[in-house]
């Protein structure tokens, strides 16, 4: 093949490539049963013996080798000089994609064909509504969820089919190891602070939701088989992103999903007409880099930790910690959101909605309520200013952080002072524990250290 065949990203010579290539994969349209089969045979005793299946244990390797001829033998093309690079972290293989050539912004990087994409949506056309599921996922409050159960649901049905699966050689080549929430241990709970405990909880709950077993297609084995529910469910929440298109669709994409997370995103998925996966540059990207997308938000180093289960310390910064036990809607209004209530790891600034909720936290502690309404309608005046004014309302808010100077920087050194206290007593319940028999602690000090350094950072530039 070569490496690359486009005319165009959007042109039709590249779409009837990808059609004639994908004659070489086993389409999954001519191998599945339509959503009326199913409802045929409502409860398969068993999945065949016959067939090899994927070993979900978590000590199972990634079997990496035929997945490069499966996706060329179906219709993908990549740039030239792009390669599949492996590293072992905490003794975990890692896989991701990289250059060895520059690669110019807007460059064609991957095309992967529409045949090849699991979606919720076509999960629900292939099955059909599960409306005795839908009914108990809209009483666990779900029914926001309903895509990523569908996409669970082909994980599953497509796992059960073993190698007669057109999607076995992907699925093999997934991982079984996970260090998120979900994957983490009662032990690795009380090594965490307070906000990623309670993110990784809030996994788990996603997992139960959803662990929803009505379903007739699939065998009784299957069905009750917990350990394949959490690896449907760590593939979909960790492999998955929405479509850009306003369907709603919920999409795994082979191959473009060995695209990492990082701060500094190189490339992004588009879609064509036809559904075809588009991965192109958003940047120049010299030669010898890894490709890169933006996961999520990059200052909330602990949701990624909690949802993807690894630390990204190329983060600029992260959420402060300080949580307030009644958050209302002035509050808000200041800023109070993990996303700018934020500490910059290499420079130890501190964003000014730290400043303004410590501010309006001690006029409230103080009874200044009069100085609070002034300060908070001075806030709201300059974010909406166009009269003009917004020199006169800044210079109120400085005013008052002025005068309230000694108070507010108190707070922020007792802040820093009890969450490193805390930090440390949780580093600290590792220590003298066996890594083999608790392989995710490496990754949760890591992330404690992470946090650590950025708050002792802020200590230094505004205490010494």
């Amino acid at each position: 093949m070569k490496p690359w065949l486009f005319v165009s990203l959007l042109g039709t010579i590249q779409i009837q490539l990808a059609i004639v290539k994908a004659a070489a994969f086993l389409s999954p349209c001519s191998n599945i049963r339509h959503s009326a089969d199913y409802r045929r045979i409502p409860g398969r005793e068993s999945r065949s013996k016959r067939h090899q299946h994927v070993d979900i244990s978590e000590t199972a390797d990634r079997d990496l080798g035929p997945l490069e001829e499966w996706a060329s033998a179906c219709g993908v093309q990549r740039a030239s000089g792009l390669q599949l690079t492996g590293e072992t972290i905490d003794g975990v293989l890692d896989v991701a994609l990289m250059t060895n050539e520059n690669l110019p912004a807007k460059s064609p990087v991957l095309f992967i064909p529409q045949e090849m994409i699991l979606s919720s949506n076509q999960a629900v056309q292939e099955f059909g509504r599960q409306e005795e599921a839908e009914s108990i996922l809209y009483k666990n409050g779900a029914e926001t969820e309903l895509p990523q159960y569908y996409l669970m649901l082909k994980i599953l049905y497509e796992w059960e089919r073993g190698d007669q699966s057109p999607w076995f050689p992907y699925l093999n080549s997934l991982p079984r190891w996970f260090c998120n929430g979900v994957g983490m241990t009662a032990f690795c709970y009380k090594c965490i602070p307070p906000l990623v405990g309670s993110l990784a909880q809030a996994e788990r709950v996603r997992l139960n939701r959803l662990s929803v077993k009505k379903v007739p297609f699939l065998s009784v084995e299957t069905r009750g088989n917990p350990d394949l529910w959490k690896w449907a469910f760590q593939i979909v929440s960790t492999r998955s992103f929405e479509a850009d298109d306003g369907s709603g669709d919920l999409r795994i994409v082979p191959m473009a999903d060995l695209v990492n997370h990082g701060t500094n995103a190189s490339v992004e998925y588009t879609y064509d007409a036809s559904g075809n996966c588009l991965v192109q540059t958003t940047r120049d990207t010299p030669a010898g880099s890894p490709l890169c997308m933006s996961y999520a938000d990059p200052t909330n180093p602990s949701h990624l930790l909690a949802k993807y289960g690894f630390l990204d310390e190329s983060s600029p910064a992260t959420f402060c910690k300080i949580f307030v036990p009644h958050v209302n809607d002035e509050l808000i209004n200041l800023g109070y959101a993990y996303d700018r209530m934020l500490f910059y790891k290499e420079s130890g600034d501190v964003s000014s909605e730290v400043w303004d909720v410590l501010l309006y936290q001690v006029l409230t502690e103080q009874g200044q309520l009069e100085q609070r309404n002034e300060f908070y309608q001075a806030h709201l005046c300059l974010q909406q200013s166009g009269d003009g004014n917004a020199d006169q309302y800044e210079a109120i808010k400085e005013r008052i952080h002025e005068q309230y100077y000694s108070e507010t920087s108190s707070k922020l050194w007792e802040h820093l002072d009890t969450f490193l206290n805390e930090l440390n007593d949780l580093s600290s319940k590792a220590f003298g524990r066996s890594f083999d028999k608790h392989p995710r602690l490496p990754l949760i000090l890591r992330h404690n250290e992470f946090v650590k350094n950025t708050f002792l950072a802020v200590r230094q530039r505004h205490f010494g």
